[in-house]
């Protein structure tokens, strides 16, 4: 079993940074696709990015050169950079482990999810 605890998140003006974060408890998530995905109110859960064991990413198109997903496998932690915040970008951030390394962007193929984090961004 994985718990996944993600921080990080806040309220911030267009333009800004933040660094949100996963640590995993339980067992190593080195071997796992670690992924975010975001939640917007009255919107469905919607993929952000995704890093495999090898440190492969993929992005959705809607954050591609603003946000940045990497992994510290000894901290058993994922980080997600945000850049250049836009208000759309405004959601509950959530972080998730796919027990198999089988790259996927469908929020329903993620075995284990952390509580999320808000992130909301004013104009």
């Amino acid at each position: 079993q994985v718990q996944l605890v993600e921080s990080g998140g806040g309220l911030v003006q267009a333009g800004d940074s933040l660094r949100l974060s996963c640590t995993a408890s339980g067992r190593t998530i080195s071997d796992y696709l670690m992924g975010w995905f975001r939640q917007a109110p009255g919107k469905e859960r919607e993929f952000v990015a995704f890093i495999t064991w090898n440190s492969n990413r993929n992005y959705a198109d809607s954050v591609k050169g603003r946000f940045v997903i990497s992994r510290d496998n000894a901290r058993n932690t994922v980080y997600l950079q945000v850049n250049s915040l836009k208000p759309e970008d405004t959601a509950v951030y959530y972080c998730a482990a796919r027990r198999l390394n089988i790259l996927t962007m469908r929020w329903d193929d993620y075995d284990y999810w952390g509580q999320g984090t808000q992130v909301t961004v004013s104009s």
